[in-house]
């Protein structure tokens, strides 16, 4: 486990805490996982997938009924991030507080994070 003893690797807004319950039970999910992949225009984009098994390494993440599991290999990017859910006239989506994103491109659909090697 990465991150600071006592302290959660990410935190849910409420909105996000009920979304992620909501989605939960609507797939029979136990929860979902959050990681990171290469890819999109600034290098690397976040995932989200439903879980139907928990990987004991996972960092698993519970609030208000919700419960998120964050891959191993995303540990270290994802630390200290907030997640909301928000509602605008035109869409709804999560989006991720991070305090380790050096840049992001303008479509906010992909990500560089700080002291990662470009290339």
């Amino acid at each position: 486990m990465f991150g600071i003893p006592g302290k959660q690797a990410v935190t849910l807004t409420p909105a996000a805490a009920k979304q992620i319950a909501r989605l939960m039970e609507r797939q029979g999910a136990r929860g979902l996982r959050i990681g990171v992949k290469k890819g999109g225009c600034a290098g690397m984009e976040y995932t989200m997938d439903y879980v139907a098994e928990l990987n004991p390494m996972d960092e698993v993440v519970e609030q208000d009924g919700a419960r998120v599991a964050i891959a191993p290999m995303a540990q270290m990017f994802l630390f200290g991030t907030e997640i909301d859910y928000q509602v605008s006239a035109l869409e709804a989506s999560f989006k991720f507080n991070n305090p380790n994103v050096a840049e992001a491109c303008g479509c906010g659909e992909s990500i560089k994070f700080k002291d990662q090697p470009t290339g």
